[in-house]
């Protein structure tokens, strides 16, 4: 494929030595990795602080010239999360974030299909990375009220949410359908390296200096802000490459002529040189779909509250998980974070499987109903046997992370790109935000509802909190029941015709 760039005139010339679509498509999916990375990285601190924040101080050390009396079971916690009520103080911070995280996600998707995504998410880092800051400089100012870390939650989820829909539409204009599943199960591994960098992180300094925890990895994130604003490459026509079919058949796309891939520039007909100067006017044209458009796409709206379960259940593994670690084996904060971080590798491994095998038999729902169905009895057993060695609680967590974060990778990535750039949308591909904000920022109504319900149900014992997971992923089995049955006559017709 021919690539051109502008002379000193302003003029289109031919490049003598063409950097191929494949390198480009290969850098995008590097720096979307990292963009992302940093946002979940600026995230999982919290999760790994929180035993810090309240710790049982008769285990510690007074200092020498300690003026706390020796019956203050809380001189070492972090005031105001030294009362009794710690977990609902400390619910009410995680819920600050994802509360806001939710209600703005819906809104991003809207600002993401009108705005540039380059200065979109140049923006949202910057910011990101700032209020990530401020929630550590809380330790180094001595603030010991409430309402900051609350405040400080509710902008850090706002600004948040300026990443996931941005990264997936600029992925989405660079990718077709072909192995979208494998490829975003493989690229989606970004939330998962984010985690485990997060919890390592704040690790580093969680028993001296917490501060640092949120304050390091804010200042990486905005770092990151920077090179996206210099190096992000938003569609291939601004690079004048021809952007990719969404849709396999070709007969397909040749009866929606407005789809811009087989524009006047860019038909199967045309010279090969006006394939390569195909420009970006052509994908232009299209208006942004509005939101109750995007819910009218076959399959979004039951995606969309499948992801609010599965969601609910990563995310108070994710907020939650080292706490109830260090409670229950009673490890340090530095060792339960180490350790939850498994939960995230397994997380890599079923976001590529999950990939890998909806790709092969073309079942997006079938795979994550089938995900879900055995990650319930699996959270089970690792609460009830998880516990009774090292080994065993590292092989559980590694297979708890696969299947409760296979089908939610899944469903925010290929999912979303799949229904954003669906045949009954003709090549419109103003879509792919709007659409993937509507589905994660349901999804993320799940995630603030999880360490809530967590925190609530806490104090009656860990067992109740495991119960309302497993019901939660059943749930979210039940929903994709009719998607699962239409594939299951699909794979049958298909069958048959080969018969």
């Amino acid at each position: 494929m021919l690539c051109r760039r502008l002379d000193r005139r302003g003029v289109w010339g031919r490049m003598d030595t063409c950097i191929c679509v494949a390198e480009y498509r290969a850098f995008i999916l590097l720096i979307t990795f990292l963009i992302y990375t940093c946002y979940h990285m600026s995230r999982k601190p919290i999760s790994v602080v929180k035993s810090r924040l309240h710790q049982n101080c008769s285990e510690v050390i007074q200092p020498l010239n300690s003026t706390h009396s020796l019956n203050d079971t809380t001189w070492c916690s972090w005031a105001p999360f030294d009362k009794s009520n710690y977990k609902e103080l400390l619910g009410a911070v995680d819920n600050a974030f994802l509360v806001a995280y939710a209600i703005g996600m819906f809104i991003s998707g809207i600002f993401g299909e009108r705005l540039p995504l380059r200065y979109y998410l140049t923006g949202g880092m910057l910011l990101s990375g700032l209020f990530t800051s401020l929630f550590g400089l809380g330790y180094f100012w001595n603030i010991h009220v409430l309402w900051y870390f609350v405040l400080v939650q509710i902008f850090n989820g706002l600004v948040q949410t300026t990443g996931w829909p941005a990264v997936v539409s600029c992925v989405g204009n660079w990718f077709g359908k072909g192995k979208r599943g494998l490829i975003m199960g493989i690229w989606n591994s970004h939330t998962s390296v984010g985690n485990i960098l997060g919890s390592l992180l704040a690790g580093v300094w969680v028993d001296q200096q917490w501060g640092l925890s949120f304050v390091v990895p804010g200042v990486i994130t905005a770092i990151m802000g920077i090179i996206t604003f210099f190096f992000l490459i938003e569609y291939p026509e601004d690079v004048d490459c021809a952007p990719p079919q969404h849709h396999g058949n070709p007969e397909e796309s040749q009866d929606h002529p407005e789809d811009p891939a087989n524009g006047p520039h860019c038909n199967k007909e045309s010279s090969l040189e006006s394939v390569g100067t195909c420009s970006k006017d052509a994908s232009a044209q299209p208006t942004a779909i509005s939101f109750f458009g995007a819910l009218r796409i076959p399959g979004v709206v039951e995606f969309s509250l499948c992801l609010l379960f599965a969601k609910l259940v990563s995310y108070t593994f994710l907020y939650w998980l080292p706490l109830y670690i260090s409670n229950v084996v009673h490890f340090s904060a530095k060792e339960a974070g180490d350790l939850s971080t498994l939960f995230d590798v397994g997380g890599i491994i079923g976001g590529i499987l999950a990939g890998l095998v909806s790709d092969y038999i073309n079942g997006r729902a079938t795979t994550c109903c089938v995900m879900l169905i055995l990650a319930a009895p699996m959270m089970f057993l690792y609460n009830h046997v998880g516990q009774s060695g090292i080994s065993i609680s590292i092989v559980m967590l590694l297979i708890c992370g696969a299947l409760v974060n296979g089908p939610y990778a899944l469903i925010t990535t290929a999912v979303s790109a799949d229904l954003g750039t669906h045949k009954s949308l003709k090549g419109n591909a103003k879509a792919l935000s709007t659409v993937t904000a509507i589905i994660d920022g349901t999804g993320s109504i799940g995630a603030a509802l999880g360490p809530l319900l967590a925190g609530l149900i806490s104090p009656t014992g860990w067992n109740n909190v495991f119960y309302m997971l497993i019901a939660a992923d059943v749930l979210a089995c039940l929903l994709l029941c009719r998607l699962v049955y239409k594939e299951i006559l699909a794979w049958k017709s298909s069958l048959g015709r080969d018969r």
